[in-house]
């Protein structure tokens, strides 16, 4: 059993049951940070990197990662160049990338991967442009986004996707606008969000709940 964690331009393999040590993989195509890198959940352990800055440069490159063969290859293009943004695998399959900022700013744009076709579609746009935000799958299939940083400043907004419509719709505001925070669904199905930064470090809790869509400390 190894656990695969991205670093930089390359992935290194920490052996999980008991051994010590690391070792290295082969290395990315593109060099990149401020991507994502999402686990599929087609069995054959592979891992999708998306999106990222190389330097100056925004990417809409992405590549998969194949334990069995230790090799990368290449997983299409984004529609958008994109840093920053957010990765959730849903229900079917699919990967959902959301969000974060490119060459014209900040991005209202979704996209959808597909590992069956190995493409990329639309995934109808956020209704406010955002990065630095979060992501998290709930138990109804839905996607909550959270805060983050937009052409505003600091975000107490949150939207939901559907994937059963493709579209997004609003769920409520945070009590405390903040990027770089944290979400965790938790067993009740309710999201944890907490911490982040608003001018200045918070120690904030809050909770979402999607039976009733509203937000309340925590």
């Amino acid at each position: 059993m190894f656990v695969v964690v991205a670093l930089g331009a390359a992935l290194v393999v920490v052996p999980s049951a008991g051994a010590a040590g690391w070792a290295p993989t082969a290395s990315l195509t593109t060099a990149r940070y401020l991507h994502t890198a999402t686990l599929l959940s087609d069995g054959t352990g592979r891992v999708l990197a998306a999106g990222g800055s190389s330097g100056f440069t925004f990417l809409a490159s992405a590549e998969l990662y194949d334990p069995a063969t230790n090799s990368w290859s290449a997983a299409g293009s984004l529609t958008a160049a994109r840093y920053s943004h957010t990765a959730t695998l849903l229900a079917n399959g699919k990967v959902l990338v959301a969000g974060g900022a490119g060459s014209s700013g900040y991005l209202a744009s979704a996209e959808l991967y597909d590992p069956a076709t190995n493409t990329w579609s639309a995934a109808g746009s956020l209704t406010t442009a955002r990065y630095f935000h979060t992501e998290t799958l709930l138990a109804n299939g839905k996607v909550l986004v959270a805060g983050g940083v937009g052409s505003s400043g600091y975000l107490a907004s949150a939207e939901l996707y559907d994937p059963a419509t493709n579209s997004w719709s609003a769920a409520g505001s945070l009590t405390a606008a903040r990027y770089l925070h944290t979400a965790t669904r938790l067993s009740d199905g309710k999201v944890l969000v907490a911490g982040g930064y608003n001018g200045g470090v918070l120690a904030s809790a809050e909770l979402y709940d999607p039976a009733t869509n509203t937000w309340s400390p925590a």
